[in-house]
């Protein structure tokens, strides 16, 4: 970036604008050229200081951050990295936020935390880099297809994603029938909101979608959800295939890590699996996935055209990991086309 990404910091707590302002400040490559009290003021200072990215808390007065999103997204889009609280309540908003078209999301810092937003600068520098046209609600898509013959056990979907997740893995999981092959899934995501997802995930889509649970048997029509937290997703057990979250350091600055659930489908199941890497900042998922391949599975990965950011696909892709690379919106049918039954004596 030849200059650096301006930002305008809303938020109704001066003390959290202060100390979002303070931590965006110290990248060069960041500058925070405005902040704003509420929504009111927000759409005031949009117009006057035209910031290339907005972080919006979810909770204000006057008009709370979804309502605005939506006014944002309908009338100047914009990249909007929206800051909530780590709640039940911040969670359900937040994902909300990020299907109207949100970038992507940072949790409020808990007391004590050492690395308070974590990566928040890397996500607005990404977010200005974002040339991408903003989405309509996710929820939109399709109805789910009709259900498939799948040969049970036959083989088992792993996909990884991060910014730009939500709406990809929507878009996708609608797709799949009630009867889906098993599917197991690592997103980049705050802790708390891996089991919201998981709960929405499972109302918009027609299999059933759950937080992963260690020992949970991998079985035909649901879709396991990596946790987020201090543990890894994998999946073991080559006679009944089950999860398996396991305590490690993070990969790639990432845990769970989509290189982890990677290696493991490969060693698990080798030609019988399916390997999928959607839109993310970042290479986690891309050393796995061309594991996956060397193993035999087929992969595919999300093109840059419809990724929010073409980080993780983009590496794998460079890497020889990608065997067939396609826009957002084909991925759930090419993945029914693998692992759909065939008749007897063919592959």
């Amino acid at each position: 970036m030849s200059a650096p990404a301006r930002v305008l910091v809303v938020d109704d707590s001066p003390t959290m604008r202060g100390l979002i302002s303070a931590i965006l400040n110290s990248d060069p490559d960041v500058s925070v050229i405005g902040q704003a009290g509420d929504a009111l003021e927000a759409r005031e200072a949009i117009k006057r200081l035209n910031p290339d990215v907005v972080t919006l808390d979810i909770e204000m007065p006057n008009m709370n951050g979804l309502e605005f999103l939506e006014k944002i997204m309908r009338l100047r889009p914009m990249p909007v990295i929206m800051v909530s609280s780590m709640t039940h309540r911040g969670a359900e908003a937040t994902l909300a936020a990020l299907e109207i078209g949100a970038f992507d999301c940072v949790g409020k810092p808990l007391p004590g935390e050492s690395r308070p937003f974590g990566d928040l600068a890397d996500k607005v520098k990404a977010a200005a880099r974002s040339k991408r046209a903003m989405p309509s609600p996710a929820a939109a898509v399709a109805a789910p297809a009709k259900p498939v013959d799948f040969r049970v056990g036959r083989k088992i979907v792993a996909i990884g994603s991060s910014t730009g997740g939500v709406e990809a893995l929507i878009t996708v999981l609608q797709k799949f029938p009630v009867n889906c092959p098993p599917t197991v899934i690592t997103q980049h995501m705050p802790s708390t909101f891996t089991k919201s997802f998981a709960e929405r995930l499972n109302r918009l889509c027609a299999p059933v979608v759950q937080e992963a649970t260690d020992g949970a048997r991998l079985e035909i029509g649901k879709i396991y959800l990596a946790p987020g937290g201090d543990r890894h997703l994998q999946v073991t057990n080559p006679s009944a295939p089950c999860c398996r979250l396991v305590e490690r350091d993070p990969v790639n600055g990432h845990r769970p890590s989509v290189d982890v659930l990677f290696d493991s489908v490969a060693e698990l199941a080798g030609r019988n699996a399916v390997g999928v890497i959607l839109t993310g900042m970042g290479r986690d998922g891309a050393a796995g996935l061309l594991k996956m391949r060397h193993a035999g599975a087929r992969t595919i990965g999300q093109n840059e055209k419809t990724c929010v950011v073409y980080g993780m696909p983009r590496v794998a892709h460079e890497l020889g990991a990608v065997e067939t690379q396609l826009p957002l919106g084909s991925i759930g049918d090419e993945i029914l086309k693998i692992t759909a039954a065939r008749k007897e004596g063919s592959e």
